[in-house]
């Protein structure tokens, strides 16, 4: 079934299978296709192509298959712009996942059905929706890139939504449960690195990274500007995940202390090891000196959790039980905001729903006592 149109602007069809088909020819004489699953759809696409070819702005994808763009554009647009385990994780869901199931398609005529079959082909491989959600998420930014270099006119995985991915359920310490976390922890090797964790905020990248160049003891405080990684092997410090997440943090006295002990008990570490110690300026090390790896202190961390008799927790949740005691205590939103290093407070209040009950309510026993004092 074909609907004639005027010359110069294409032709609509629907093909046996039920899809209707738009058609153009380019300037260059090339046959440009769209699809959609009713005759309007596909008109407005077409009428779409008309105007990018009047323009001058219709793209030439002949012989670009999207393994061959992808490849380009992995080298020309992400290596350059994004930090090595970014570009780690754009690199994996290339090559694992979208290549061998897309790599073969001419770029122009990846349709959304081609995209929903890689998600749904993914998830009946085990994988968990979150990672098809990154999978979706890497493959939308390179057609994005697509349409900007004018190869295509529309992005196909717009038109196609990921999994849905349950929320990680946040276990925040109580205001008990932190005390007794800390009073179980006395005395451990890293109990320093724990202590900061809570009490500031960090990320786990964060606190590993962490520099004596950057914590100022007499001071008082510690400026956060890295985050060790390890990538292909190595550790790698690199830049904060937001500009936001550069900030100076005020330290209370008593981690002032904890960490005045640390470093006593690092330069003991030092001496007994000798020539052996791996000299570096972390603050939290292995006990010949080098850098902790995250999956270690996590696991150390479960075990500390054991010890002090409470439930499993990610190391994670040290950064949410921060954030909830904080606000708990009436500490300003724009307050907990910077110390996180939220780039948007509406980040800040939508992780931490959580506690908004007992915020509003202390909300409105202040105005009672507000009022309650204006009227005696």
């Amino acid at each position: 079934m074909s609907r004639r149109r005027g010359n110069g602007e294409g032709s609509i069809y629907q093909r046996r299978d039920g899809v209707w088909c738009g058609s153009l020819r380019t300037p260059g004489g090339a046959r440009k296709v769209v699809y959609g699953r009713t005759h309007s759809e596909v008109r407005r696409r077409l009428i779409e192509l008309v105007h990018s070819k009047d323009s001058g702005t219709l793209g030439d994808a002949r012989g670009l298959t999207v393994g061959k763009f992808l490849d380009q554009w992995m080298i020309e647009v992400v290596q350059p712009s994004v930090r090595p385990w970014t570009y780690r994780g754009y690199e994996v869901h290339v090559r694992l996942h979208i290549k061998p199931a897309l790599g073969n398609l001419a770029l122009e005529a990846v349709s959304p059905r081609h995209v929903q079959a890689l998600l749904n082909q993914k998830l009946a491989e085990g994988l968990a929706p979150k990672t098809v959600r990154y999978i979706r998420g890497t493959l939308r930014t390179a057609f994005k890139q697509a349409t900007r270099w004018g190869l295509i006119v529309r992005n196909p995985v717009d038109a196609v939504d990921g999994p849905k991915v349950e929320r990680f359920e946040i276990r925040p310490f109580t205001p008990d449960e932190a005390r007794q976390f800390l009073s179980a922890i006395r005395g451990e090797r890293l109990e320093a690195l724990y202590s900061v964790a809570l009490t500031m905020g960090l990320r786990q990248g964060e606190a590993l990274g962490l520099r004596w160049q950057d914590v100022d003891l007499d001071l008082g405080n510690l400026r956060i500007n890295k985050q060790l990684q390890r990538i292909n092997g190595k550790f790698q410090l690199v830049e904060p995940k937001t500009p936001r997440s550069r900030r100076t943090l005020a330290l209370p006295a008593s981690i002032v202390v904890g960490l005045r002990e640390h470093w006593n008990r690092q330069l003991n570490e030092r001496a007994v090891v000798g020539e052996r110690w791996e000299a570096s300026d972390f603050v939290f090390t292995t006990d010949r000196g080098r850098p902790l790896d995250g999956t270690v202190v996590s696991h150390h961390f479960h075990r500390q959790l054991d010890r002090a008799r409470l439930m499993q927790r990610r190391f994670h949740d040290l950064r949410h039980s921060c954030a909830t005691l904080l606000l708990v205590q009436g500490v300003s939103p724009r307050v907990v905001m910077d110390v996180l290093g939220h780039s948007q407070i509406a980040l800040t209040m939508n992780t931490y729903t959580h506690v908004l009950p007992q915020l509003r309510r202390e909300a409105a026993d202040r105005m009672e006592a507000l009022i309650a004092d204006r009227e005696t």
